[in-house]
């Protein structure tokens, strides 16, 4: 994406992941933050430090000036009253994990003055875009879009490789998802789900994920054949896909099966779906920023139609790399 672009706010991970995915490119220029922390030297120090990914040393010198450019911040909880126009914001990410629904993000345009909005989280009522799937269903007039999840991100691209090449029967995922913001440091009570009020760094724990059905969204032909779970473990970032297919069409061997992975990243996929021989643990993955990396080593060809296919995520980087 080029030219003017800007986000609100970076008070998430993701947003934090973006902004400072934004600091290294070229084609994007950040213009605006709308922010909620409580002062600016918490803002600042937010921006500059991150316990998972380290220091951001290309923020050193903000926020005033970005590339020889003011940065303007905004510190507005209500979005009517954002005016990104007059910042020269013509893209929004909108990374509070507040605004999924389209006439909530359609705020930013209506009455911010921007042109687009990505929604870095799945939505309901707009157009969800996994970036090497279905990016190219996009229409110039669809001015609000959702970039889905994290997990939908890692899974979208491996279900069509598979689909395309094999078809797909049946497909049963489990997302082994490193803690997120949402659980609790200790014991206390969450309204979503009586497990997730227990502890993130002390426990493994069920969870649901609206993944499969996402996926869905994206490959409508795999309506009805998909189902997935997630187990939320105590690491604070990189998570993994486990997807187990029944393939329509046998594969004769995993050499085939991941054969069609190698090719399809090289380049139709490039950035997108990597594979890696190398035994590696989920640290090796912080920072990445491909969407899905095929773990040769754990993936199966048990007998010639049911498969499973191992996949890492960096549930931060990877997915903010597709927002843009």
């Amino acid at each position: 994406m080029s030219g003017s672009s800007s986000q609100a706010p970076t008070n998430v991970r993701s947003g934090r992941a973006l902004f400072r995915l934004c600091l290294v490119r070229d084609d994007i220029r950040l213009v605006a933050i709308n922010h909620t922390a409580l002062s600016l030297e918490h803002l600042f120090n937010a921006i500059r430090h991150d316990s998972t990914h380290g220091p951001c040393i290309a923020a050193r010198d903000l926020p005033l000036e970005y590339h020889g450019r003011v940065i303007h911040l905004f510190s507005q909880r209500d979005p009517h009253k954002l005016d990104w126009k007059l910042a020269g914001a013509e893209y929004i990410f909108e990374s509070t994990g507040k605004m999924t629904r389209e006439a909530q993000a359609r705020v930013h345009i209506d009455h911010g003055g921007a042109k687009k909005v990505v929604i870095s989280a799945p939505s309901s009522d707009c157009p969800n875009v996994v970036f090497g799937v279905n990016h190219r269903t996009y229409q110039t007039d669809q001015d609000v879009l959702s970039n889905a999840s994290c997990t939908t991100n890692c899974l979208a691209p491996i279900a069509l490789v598979l689909h395309r090449s094999f078809g797909i029967e049946t497909g049963m995922m489990t997302t082994v998802h490193a803690s997120t913001s949402s659980q609790k440091v200790l014991d206390g009570f969450s309204t979503k789900d009586v497990r997730q009020g227990r502890s993130a760094m002390g426990n493994i724990i069920p969870a649901s994920t609206g993944a499969a059905k996402a996926v869905v969204k994206v490959l409508p032909e795999l309506a009805g054949r998909f189902h997935g779970i997630s187990i939320r473990v105590p690491v604070t970032n990189v998570s993994l896909v486990d997807l187990t297919v029944t393939l329509e069409t046998p594969v004769a061997s995993k050499d085939d099966l991941i054969s069609v992975f190698r090719h399809a990243a090289t380049p139709r996929l490039a950035g997108i779906v990597a594979v890696s021989d190398e035994k590696l643990v989920s640290s090796d993955y912080l920072s990445s920023t491909e969407s899905a990396t095929i773990d040769v080593d754990a993936s199966v060809a048990l007998d010639g139609r049911t498969v499973k296919i191992v996949a890492w995520y960096d549930n931060e980087v990877g997915f903010s790399s597709r927002s843009e």
